[in-house]
């Protein structure tokens, strides 16, 4: 087993708190593929993954083998372009096969995104990118349809419900935590377009 190089400043999921999910169809040696697919069609300088396995059970670039089944099923992806560091962290599931699936999609999105002739203050990366020196490191969560277990083109009314499910555990007054209370409600005013209520 090896250790997984978590970004700092990037709060662990408890265990007990990661979700099984059966939403995502690709397997794990799929999912790395298409990582390594997503990485060349950015062109990134150099790339690595970090997971709880070790040995035998990772490529040399980190990506997991399809035997890997660690303890610990977070997943990090870091990569450089153009001298700039980023990184995408998720633990959020209880396999090590979905939480790369949901690095996959980000980094998918994310590109894809930044091929429309949309114009934005900064790059669609900035969310990954790492800070140099002692500032805390910002890290991409999932996309906001993800957090709230819709459809990426899900309607108002169905992003609402999703929003009101996710609150009755997630809501600090419930006994929710209190970043997992704040990044429902931000899943929920991104998918609504700014709209809270």
């Amino acid at each position: 087993m090896s250790e997984i190089e978590w970004p700092a400043g990037c709060p662990r999921t408890p265990p007990a708190d990661r979700e099984r999910t059966t939403k995502f169809g690709a397997t794990l040696a799929e999912t790395c593929q298409a990582i390594a697919t997503e990485m060349g069609r950015m062109g990134v300088d150099d790339y690595r993954a970090s997971t709880g396995s070790g040995g035998s059970h990772v490529r040399s670039n980190g990506l997991p083998k399809h035997s890997a089944n660690p303890d610990d099923p977070g997943f990090v992806l870091r990569w450089s372009d153009d001298g700039q560091q980023f990184a995408v962290a998720c633990d959020h599931y209880s396999d090590l096969r979905d939480n790369a699936r949901s690095i996959y999609l980000w980094v998918n999105e994310t590109r894809m995104r930044s091929q429309r002739p949309v114009q934005t203050g900064d790059s669609e990366f900035a969310a990954a990118r790492l800070p140099s020196g002692d500032e805390e490191t910002v890290v991409a969560t999932a996309p906001p349809h993800e957090v709230l277990e819709v459809a990426p083109d899900a309607g108002d009314e169905v992003v609402k419900a999703a929003f009101r499910q996710k609150m009755e555990s997630a809501h600090p007054d419930q006994g929710g935590d209190t970043a997992e209370f704040e990044r429902v409600k931000q899943a929920r005013d991104a998918m609504l377009g700014g709209e809270s209520t």
